[in-house]
């Protein structure tokens, strides 16, 4: 399945097709979302019955707890690919071990003007500027209620949710922790865990979120409503230098987060292959936006080591950014992040590398002689 995706479908999507990567993006998600709507026909039960077989694996070594939940595998869906929850009973028949719904931010937004998404093959790597685009935290609420209440729902007592929440355009900065806030009342009791997103690059001023003062009184905010029922977890940015993370690191433990995602896009345009964007016909330097894939996965496992050695292993980790093979993932997970996750690898490679990729974290596992996955989380600092 997986060479059948490199081999035919991809250069088709890619290169022959020459359709809008967005667009796609909004067909396989509506495709995925009908097929959810209407889970109780014979016709498309069927077809999810033949997509588990293809694409699901199981194994009790790849299981992970965090946070009192149950992951079936450590291999998760990333914040951005189904922003508004269209699809969340897809997802573990996808072979997924969860899934991060968001971002959605207090207020519905269009998102940043058109074209905003683009793929960068050379690099293997995708430039995105979406701005948040989604129908707002009352309109997820809502979905994710009315899922709950259908047969077909999956619950997430055996596949878990993250929700990934952040600041709305039209609020200012000064406002951000409430905005944050009343997205989390909305969707507190739908969210198996949730993600404090300050490190986007496309909502202006966002990533000044990141520093202490700003960062804290969001933080605050949240906890206090939040009284301990729910995980609530950071994402940083990529772009951080190391000296900024410990700052980061005090706050997480001054208000009991319970885990940081370790990485968003860059904005580094440094050793790309990609020299200019077809679609604008503008140098890559020049276009707004932050880059996902292979460029990222170096970085991004860099911080997530960095995070486990500043914290002793004790502040679990999930580790996102250029996931692209099994070895992409182990090290990762041997450099502290108890759980990763999937976007752009799995738009360049299709559904089959999450198979492809948990029967390869097996295989590390008999080379190395360990029993679970958790005993893999951070060996390579060991």
């Amino acid at each position: 399945m997986l060479n059948i995706y490199r081999s035919v479908l991809l250069p088709i999507i890619f290169s022959g097709l020459k359709a809008d990567p967005e667009r796609i993006h909004n067909q396989v998600l509506n495709m995925l979302s009908f097929m959810d709507t209407y889970s109780d026909s014979k016709l498309i039960s069927g077809v999810q019955t033949m997509m588990e077989k293809l694409f699901c694996f199981e194994d009790t070594r790849l299981e992970q707890n965090l946070w009192e939940l149950n992951f079936k595998n450590p291999l998760g869906l990333a914040a951005g690919y189904d922003k508004n929850g269209l699809a969340i009973n897809t997802w573990p028949r996808l072979g997924f071990g969860f899934a991060e719904l968001g971002t959605v931010t207090f207020h519905e937004q269009p998102g940043n003007p058109q074209p905003r998404l683009f793929r960068l093959p050379k690099d293997r790597a995708v430039l995105n500027r979406m701005g948040f685009n989604n129908q707002g935290a009352a309109a997820l609420a809502k979905r994710l209620q009315s899922q709950s209440k259908t047969n077909f729902f999956i619950p997430p007592s055996f596949f878990p949710y993250g929700i990934n929440i952040g600041k709305s355009k039209i609020t200012s900065l000064e406002a951000a922790a409430t905005d944050y806030l009343e997205s989390f009342r909305l969707l507190k009791s739908w969210g198996n865990y949730f993600v404090v997103n300050v490190s986007s690059p496309n909502t202006p001023g966002l990533r000044s979120l990141q520093n202490t003062d700003n960062l804290s009184k969001i933080l605050a905010v949240l906890q206090a409503e939040n009284q301990g029922t729910k995980p609530i977890l950071v994402k940083i940015a990529p772009d951080l230098e190391n000296e900024a993370l410990p700052s980061i690191l005090d706050l997480i433990k001054e208000y009991k987060i319970s885990g940081i995602i370790a990485t968003n896009t860059t904005i580094n345009r440094e050793g790309l292959k990609t020299k200019i964007i077809p679609v604008t016909g503008k140098l890559v330097t020049e276009e707004a936006g932050g880059i996902s894939g292979t460029p990222l996965t170096k970085r991004s496992t860099e911080i997530i080591k960095f995070i486990w050695q500043e914290t002793e292993g004790k502040l679990p980790i999930i580790g996102v950014g250029g996931i692209f093979t099994a070895e992409d993932a182990w090290d990762k997970i041997t450099a502290g992040a108890s759980l990763i996750q999937l976007y752009t690898g799995w738009v360049y490679q299709g559904p089959g590398i999450i198979k492809q990729i948990l029967q390869g974290l097996l295989q590390k596992l008999d080379e190395h002689e360990l029993n679970s996955i958790s005993e893999a989380v951070g060996l390579a600092n060991k």
